[in-house]
């Protein structure tokens, strides 16, 4: 596809934006924008009328009010600027997703498979100059194959231009060496030898003409003309689906919202089934006729592409958007994609029917609480009960090494399905046997257990290389039983320690079994 980009220049940013915030700058008077510089006050930026009258920026201001003493001027602020003219960057994405601020009065759109979206490539650029100019931007553009190319004609053709590759080389080589984006000596010292537009540069041999005036000059000229391609960084990541809704009179009802946020889904939905993918990560933009946008996003748990599911998550932020005057265009994008995995198991409803996906309330509530706050047990490699398992966030798709142990049989799976924060101790109603294994009746939390069967003993030592509170006695032997009433248990003895804070806080004097899970 050919490369196709716009230059979008606002020469009077500064004032205009004044213009616009304070109502009682007259437009019949020259404004200029001052800052304070090496102990001297200057002008930083003109309007129209300031410049007819002979200011220019870098100016004194004593010189200025000397030549025009009628000129109003203004504290200039640069920051408030640079964020208006990010904020105008983000609005073009109404045009293409691929936008960039420009120095500190442009902006970049490359706009390469969007023109037929508005009727070609000089409506659209029509359309762009229509809408800035109406929010009250003094705005030039033109449209070329190269971002170098489409800067110069904006600011050096006198109009418009909307140039084919064909014609670039012709059209280029007509403006004046300026539009090569040189330095300002540069520029001069090509000047004094005659060599005034760009044209004049082409017939130059190229060695000599690197050696006198460094390799800038030569890139340069190189970039405009397509031989050596030149990046655009976009402000914000270009997501590979990305579905656009214009209408051709505004809304601003929630019900029209809605409407169009559903169409926008469907679309999305569509083509993340044609890649076999679904969306982690969805973004709703909404582009006000005031020249403003209104964006919400929501995360999934698990990657989907359920439109309804996502209308839902939708519905909940759709409250917090202001419409202003009206949206003249949404866009729907999704940053982030996976591979679509299967749906975890669903739950039971009444009566046996099939309520909603697990996946489908993680997605509510992680886009309520936040998804860092949703969090599942993830197996970890270590045979201690206490370490065997840790916590992740829900929406935590990484593959996990430990988690790939027990599912190839390298850890034990015959856990109990409670383990208990803290060992608690059980009273031996029985003499213990002598070969070490449970007592035939203890008491456990004020109840009675006789045991019917067991299963063990299975030794588990500590980690001698952690320092670890609850393994201070030692190795310990495990059991798995089952009661009379088919209650199951997993008990354990210690080999080498009685673990006397926990008997002394419980009462007991000579327990040695402790109770630390229930099996299902």
């Amino acid at each position: 596809m050919t490369r196709r980009v716009i230059s979008l220049w606002l020469p009077r940013l500064g004032t205009d934006r004044l213009r616009r915030r304070d109502s009682s700058v007259s437009s019949d008077r020259p404004f200029a924008l001052t800052a304070d510089s090496r102990g001297r006050r200057l002008l930083t930026a003109v309007d129209a009328a300031a410049e007819q009258a002979g200011l220019t920026p870098g100016m004194p201001l004593a010189d200025a009010r000397a030549l025009v003493p009628e000129v109003v001027v203004q504290a200039d602020d640069p920051a408030a600027t640079a964020k208006l003219l990010e904020q105008l960057a983000d609005w073009c994405g109404r045009y293409t997703p691929w936008t960039a601020v420009d120095g500190p009065d442009g902006v970049w759109l490359d706009t390469a498979g969007c023109a037929h979206l508005f009727g070609g490539e000089g409506a659209m650029v029509a359309d762009l100059l229509t809408r800035i100019a109406g929010f009250g931007f003094a705005v030039q553009a033109s449209l070329a194959p190269t971002p170098g190319a489409a800067w110069a004609l904006a600011r050096f053709a006198g109009a418009t231009a909307v140039v084919e590759e064909k014609d670039l080389r012709k059209r280029m080589g007509s403006l004046p060496v300026a539009a090569l984006r040189l330095g300002t000596e540069t520029v001069a010292s090509l000047n004094r030898l005659g060599l005034r537009r760009v044209g004049d540069l082409y017939a130059l041999p190229r060695a000599s003409f690197v050696v006198r005036y460094g390799e800038e000059a030569g890139l340069r000229l190189d970039q405009a003309l397509g031989r050596i391609a030149e990046p655009i960084s976009p402000r914000r990541h270009v997501a590979p689906f990305r579905s656009r809704l214009a209408f051709t009179e505004p809304i601003g009802h929630a019900e029209d919202i809605a409407r169009g946020l559903d169409r926008l889904l469907t679309d999305l939905s569509q083509q993340l089934s044609r890649a076999a993918r679904g969306g982690r990560r969805l973004e709703l933009a909404l582009f006000r006729v005031d020249g403003s946008v209104q964006q919400i996003e929501i995360g999934t748990a698990r990657a989907t592409r359920d439109p309804q599911h996502l209308a839902c998550l939708f519905a909940e932020r759709l409250t917090t958007l202001d419409p202003g005057f009206g949206v003249e265009t949404m866009t729907l994008h999704a940053p982030a994609t996976d591979k679509l995995a299967p749906d975890q198991s669903v739950f039971a409803g009444d009566a046996g029917k099939a309520a909603e996906p697990m996946s489908a309330l993680m997605d509510r509530l992680g886009n309520r609480l936040g998804f860092g706050r949703l969090q599942r047990l993830q197996p970890a490699a270590s045979h201690l009960p206490e370490r065997a398992q840790r916590f992740l966030p829900t929406a935590s798709e990484r593959p996990d090494v430990d988690a790939k142990a027990w599912s190839d049989g390298k850890m034990p799976h015959d856990r109990p399905v409670r383990l208990l924060s803290d060992p608690e101790p059980m009273v031996a109603m029985t003499p213990e046997e002598a070969d070490g294994t449970p007592p035939a009746v203890f008491r456990w939390r004020h109840r009675l257990y006789q045991l019917r069967r067991m299963d063990g003993p299975e030794r588990i030592s500590p980690e001698w290389w952690r320092q670890d509170r609850n393994w201070t006695g030692g190795p310990r032997d495990y059991w798995r039983i089952e009661d009379a009433d088919g209650r199951r248990l997993w008990l354990y003895r210690e080999e080498g320690g009685r673990e006397e804070d926990r008997r002394e806080k419980a009462g007991v004097e000579k327990t040695q079994w402790f109770v630390h899970g229930i099996f299902a």
